[in-house]
């Protein structure tokens, strides 16, 4: 049996080394049409920020790694083209020299592409997104000698990018088109939060704010002109979202899904025969809404990956699917959220209620006991747990992870309000912000809606 992977990081990677542990006799061969293979990306704005040491310290495993242990890694080798009732595919070497390769397996696993606004196409120097770690080196590059960069999106990126230029020492404008930055992660009253911790750290934030147009001088951005009026920065990054990577899908007939990423069974497969999708490009399904959703992120292309590679290679393994679980920190204020926000919530119809309490992150007469806001989210009248937003000291808000394992279980809130949670003074108060949040949220879902209930 050969197998064919398209892409060598996170999904490819993990598919390439379940399947050759599944099936030793395989051929496994991974085109990657970069010069890296299985690199935490997630780790680069903390390479810029100072935190980690160098982009090399992100790579988990080098091509000669995996050839050693049987799997053909060809590094500069772009897939142009696949042939389904072939079942060959079309490649390009660096030198340019194109070639076909013949598969009985073939595995997607292309990830997403920044999206780059027509404004942001100008070729001027200092202009740049971070998704590799090619970008990484390129930010680093433009950070010599910069004093100040304009940051555009406020979504997670951004808001890391924010920290590491601040760290850097250069004096930083966040723009953001929405009303509020975190806008598609938090709900409103919790986005407040994260913009407070940007303006103590001196980001100049600006929001409901439209970029027009880059100016350059001598070839190098000097700056924005935005529909606020002129922003001046010698470093542009753009962080406006990501985009999947599936024209190469589109081209071998394989069905794409309303979510814009490729579509697939829990097995991973595509709806043409021999080809599988895993990773950044492909979409999941919700277990809260039970809705397929595109929610590109690390665990779950590597989980997307090791189902495809059993599978491909003669196994039987499923996805289970996500809850839509996210983690990141933005100088000292922990983010974390899972399954729903109340505003996803009513924008599906739902009926939910949320509440919120605020306590301290363990037991508030024990040293350095921390701020932390917890909103949990469920449905009214079924009482089944929806969601949760936590804030606080980024080593607090691990506490998400009980939240997702409930979530992915479709448990109710009271079920959360009879967990048995470890307790000792340093780590918690004896009724944990957990508990005493689904206790009170246990009484709300049970009140009838009044703004829906009849008088």
């Amino acid at each position: 049996m050969r197998i064919v992977i398209v892409g060598g990081v996170a999904a490819g990677m993990s598919a390439a080394t379940r399947a050759k542990r599944q099936n030793p006799q395989a051929e496994v061969v991974v085109f990657e049409r970069g010069d890296y293979i299985s690199y935490g990306a997630c780790g680069l704005p903390y390479v810029i920020g100072g935190d980690v040491e160098s982009f090399e310290k992100l790579v988990a495993r080098t091509p000669e790694r995996m050839r050693g242990e049987g799997v053909d890694v060809r590094l500069r080798h772009e897939v142009t083209g696949v042939d389904a009732k072939a079942q060959t595919i079309t490649v390009r070497e660096a030198s340019g020299a194109a070639h076909s390769e013949p598969y009985d397996r073939l595995l997607l696993a292309t990830g997403v592409s920044a999206v780059r606004p027509d404004w942001a196409e100008t070729g001027a120097a200092g202009i740049h997104v971070l998704r590799d770690i090619p970008d990484g080196e390129a930010i680093e590059a433009s950070l010599k000698g910069a004093k100040r960069a304009i940051i555009v999106g406020g979504g997670y990126i951004g808001l890391e990018l924010a920290e590491a230029l601040r760290r850097r020492g250069l004096s930083v404008v966040l723009l953001e088109r929405g009303p509020s930055v975190a806008g598609r992660i938090l709900d409103p009253e919790y986005q407040r939060r994260v913009q407070q911790e940007l303006d103590k750290n001196e980001v100049d934030v600006r929001c409901g704010v439209n970029v027009e147009a880059v100016t350059v001088m001598d070839g190098r951005v000097s700056g924005v002109q935005t529909s606020g009026g002129l922003v001046r920065g010698d470093v542009l990054i753009v962080a406006v979202g990501v985009r999947p990577n599936v024209a190469l899908a589109q081209s071998a007939g394989v069905g794409i899904g309303k979510t814009g990423a490729i579509r697939v069974s829990n097995r991973q497969e595509t709806n043409v025969q021999h080809i599988y999708s895993a990773g950044d490009n492909t979409e999941s399904v919700n277990r809260v809404t039970r809705r397929k959703v595109h929610v590109p992120m690390g665990l779950t292309a590597n989980r997307m990956g090791r189902v495809a590679g059993v599978n491909m290679a003669g196994g039987e393994a499923h996805f289970p699917g996500i809850v839509g679980s996210a983690i990141f920190k933005t100088f000292d204020l922990g983010v974390a959220r899972s399954g729903l926000t109340q505003h996803e919530a009513d924008a599906l119809g739902l009926d939910a209620v949320s509440v919120d309490v605020e306590s301290t992150d363990h037991a508030g007469y024990y040293v350095d006991a921390a701020p932390i806001a917890v909103r949990l989210t469920a449905e009214r009248g079924t009482g089944r747990l929806l969601g949760s937003q936590i804030l606080g000291h980024p080593s607090s808000v691990k506490r998400i992870d009980v939240i997702a394992t409930l979530l992915h279980s479709r448990s109710k809130i009271r079920d959360l309000a009879e967990v048995d949670l470890a307790y000792a003074p340093p780590f918690s108060s004896v009724w944990d912000v957990l508990l005493v949040a689904a206790g009170k949220l246990h009484k709300a879902a049970q009140q009838p809606n009044k703004e829906t209930s009849m008088p």
